[in-house]
Order: C-alpha cells, then structure tokens, then sequence
C-alpha cells in the first residue's frame, strides 16, 4: 500500500509544485529587496493591471546584475516611473525627481539668472520657441526656432525641458556655451551667451505714420493686465486710428493675461479660448466688458517664436473679428499643464487639457497660420531689416 501511495504522492507534489511556480511568476510581489523592505504596495493599486513582469524583473535584476550591490533601490523607482511618464509621448508630461523638482519650483519663483529665451521641444528635439527681446540670448544672435543640440559639454538627445532649462540657467554673469543648429547653417555653431537677471517688460508701443499704434507684447506675465491697460488709454488719447499688434517671439504665459486683453479688442462674453479635458468636458474662457480698441482696424503679426498665450490671442481675434494675420506659423504649444506634488517632494509635471481656437481649431502642434506668410531671414536680422513689418505697414494703409 505505501509503495502504491509513493507515485501519487510524487505526483500531488510535482502538480503543487507547478502551480505554485506559476502563481509566483505572476502574481508573487517581494515583501524586501536584501535588508530593505517594499512598502506601500497597493496604495493607489489599480485592479486587473498585471505587475508581474514588473516584479519579475525586478527581482531577476537584483539576483543576477554583476553589481547588485550598486543598484539604488530609490532610483530604480524613480527611473521606472521616469520611463512610464515618457511613454506617454507628451514632452510637457514629466516626472520631476525631488532634486529636479525643487529646481523647477525655484525657476517659477525666478530664483536663477538666466539668457532670455524660451524653449520646448519640437520633434524631441530641444528647440527655442522664442529669444527675448534685450535679453542676452537676443543679443548673442539665438534665433526662434534654433535647435539646442548641446548645453555645454552635454547632450540634449532625450533630455527633458526642465533638466535643459535647469542647465541653462545659473547665477548671473556666469557664462554657458549651446550648441546649436538651424536651417541654412552648413554646421553646428556654438553659442556662448552670458547670463543675467531677466527683466521683462510686458507691453511697448509707439506711433507709426502719425495714425498707425503699433504694439508689441513681449509676455503675458502678472505685469501685462496692468501694462496693457495704461497702453490702452494712451492709444484712446492719441491720434491713432490703427493698430498692428506684434506677437513675435511671445513665449505665452499667463492665460487670464491672454483672455482679459482680448477683452480690450472684442465685444464682451466673445469666446477666447476652449479648454477641452480628455474626459471630453470643456471650458470656454469669454471676454469681460471692455471693448475699448474694438472699432480699430488690427493687423497681428505672428512668427514661429509665437507661443500658448500669444497663439491664443492671435486665434480669438482671427476668428472673432476676421483680424489679419501676417508672419509665420506660430509654434503650435497649445496645451495646459498641472503640476501635482508627490512623495519625497518628488512632483508630476502632467498635460490635462489642450487649447482650441474659437472656431474649434486645435492650436497643439498646428499652431496658428498666417493669412499672409512672409519670412524674416537671418540675413534681414543682421541687416536689421524687417519684411514682416513693412509688409503690414503696407497693408494696414487700405483698412477702414
């Protein structure tokens, strides 16, 4: 009898074995790694999303890397999340390690000397949306549209914006070399720039031909609302009787800037901008009571340094008023970012909604197209020529 027992028991265990196996190949999680405890596993858990290839590996790294020793538990974490984030294929959704978080906190309190310009990423390549007018990025001859190749001795091949934006500032009067490319250019060219504090005038104009406002608006920060509206009432009190609106190399900024100075050239509750979620609900950002330039003939100008709150100004007005529009296509950074706190002052930089035309035309990536295209060289900015300009002053000349 027990020998009858000895091939079934060998069975029962070699079945107990098997499923055990296969349980732990898809569902064991480690409680430690060495000394070192997994905790919080299932805060946040999300059902039927099968880990076990994550802990898999995971687990296989630890046991046969060559230098397990060396491996940083934290920073295995991190990088997995890192790749999970990138995935995405979103280059404004990014996870923010708590080092590189604290740097992106203090380049939204200005704590950083800096060069003036504003940068994104077109194509995963690190690209200046705009240099700054009377910034040193201006003035060393950085081009809209310039692609960053390298940030001193370092690459920007799969760097994030904020790492890019952490290297290329720094304390003021210190010094940082880009090395650039940009179309016509037979090779790179390397670029050493100076830092400085960055001081922004918001909004400049003058008069042209006696008739003709000529505004430009540099940024719509906390300063533009006050700024605009002291131009506003200059230009009522002058002889104008025109305006050209200059948005070149406006990086954008503050949204409420872009919607209340629409307000100035539109009848009250105009749509300026629609907001739309992925979960499909929107927001429609309306113009306020003002109206006080709205019976003034408008032309904007436009280039491809023309970004997110400047693109949303430029498409409210075309399509609300009909508004010329002259230039470039605009660089085409139409969405909106939240950015949430994490564990470990670590942060999640994440895209929530994307920004629409009136007329429900997506501004991300499209950008806002000129009516009537015209190029400025990099021969016309160092000859200090201006075709766009000219070409507007010339147009504006017919409008009643």
């Amino acid at each position: 009898m027990q020998k009858r027992f000895v091939p079934i028991i060998i069975v029962l265990a070699l079945a107990v074995g098997f499923i055990g196996g296969f349980y732990f190949k898809n569902q064991w999680v480690p409680e430690s790694v060495g000394n070192v405890p997994v905790l919080n596993q299932d805060i946040g858990k999300q059902k039927g999303v099968d880990f076990s290839l994550f802990w898999t590996v995971w687990d296989m790294l630890h046991n046969r890397y060559v230098d397990k020793d060396k491996l940083d538990t934290q920073d295995l974490i991190y990088g997995a999340i890192d790749g999970m984030v990138k995935t995405a294929g979103d280059p404004y959704t990014v996870f923010l390690k708590p080092k590189e978080s604290e740097e992106f906190q203090q380049q939204i309190r200005g704590a950083f000397g800096g060069i003036g310009i504003e940068i994104g990423l077109r194509k995963n390549i690190l690209t200046v949306i705009a240099p700054i007018k009377n910034t040193p990025a201006a003035q060393a001859g950085l081009l809209a549209g310039d692609k960053i190749l390298k940030v001193d001795d370092k690459s920007t091949e799969g760097m994030k914006l904020d790492e890019a934006v952490s290297l290329i500032r720094g304390p003021k009067g210190s010094k940082v070399t880009l090395t650039i490319t940009r179309d016509g250019l037979e090779k790179t060219k390397e670029v050493i720039i100076t830092r400085d504090t960055i001081k922004i005038p918001a909004v400049n104009w003058k008069l042209l031909d006696e008739d003709v406002a000529y505004i430009e608006i540099f940024t719509f920060n906390q300063n533009a609302d006050s700024e605009f509206k002291k131009t506003a009432q200059e230009i009522a009190d002058s002889k104008a009787k025109k305006i050209i609106l200059d948005l070149r190399n406006n990086p954008g900024g503050l949204l409420d800037s872009a919607v209340n100075i629409a307000g100035y050239f539109l009848d009250s509750n105009k749509v300026v901008t629609i907001e739309r979620f992925g979960d499909g609900r929107e927001n429609q950002f309306l113009t306020r009571p003002n109206g006080q330039l709205k019976n003034y003939p408008v032309v904007v100008l436009i280039n491809k340094g023309s970004a997110s709150a400047s693109e949303i100004l430029a498409g409210a007005l075309k399509d609300n008023r009909g508004v010329l529009i002259v230039g470039e296509t605009s660089f085409g950074k139409g969405s909106v970012q939240e950015v949430l706190e994490l564990a470990k002052k670590s942060s999640l930089k994440v895209t929530i909604a994307k920004w629409f035309t009136p007329s429900g035309v997506s501004i991300n990536e499209n950008g806002i197209k000129p009516d009537i295209e015209v190029k400025r060289t990099e021969e016309d900015v160092n000859e200090d020529k201006d075709p766009q300009l000219d070409k507007v002053k010339e147009l504006i000349k017919n409008l009643r």
